[in-house]
């Protein structure tokens, strides 16, 4: 099992969605996220007065995966939430392993909670 998160352009987040679920990974947790990376935000600059590096808007999508999801997943990823011409920003994958899952409601652990 693996614990996918995905920092994303906010404008992709319905065509990530819908090419995700055509793939089987239809459960996720949606986060609206600012932060920056190589881009290093933004200079904000009203009226002449320098107001600093702002934080970019995001969306982190969480995803727990059986192992045969993973490459689909990251594969998918890939392809949709990358821009046409690949530009700074477009986002970054995260793959960790994943120890334990359990459902609550019914207490199943490991691939059945998936």
């Amino acid at each position: 099992m693996k614990y996918i998160i995905a920092v994303i352009r906010p404008e992709k987040l319905d065509e990530v969605k819908e090419a995700l679920r055509e793939i089987d990974v239809s459960r996720m947790t949606v986060t609206e996220v600012q932060g920056y990376g190589r881009q290093r935000g933004y200079l904000d600059e009203t009226m002449g007065i320098d107001k600093g590096i702002r934080f970019v808007r995001k969306v982190k999508l969480e995803i727990a995966v059986n192992d045969e999801f993973v490459e689909p997943t990251i594969n998918t990823l890939l392809k949709v939430a990358r821009s046409e011409d690949g530009r700074i920003g477009d986002g970054k994958i995260f793959i960790l392993p994943l120890e334990e899952v359990i459902r609550i409601r019914t207490g199943e652990r490991g691939r059945e909670a998936i």
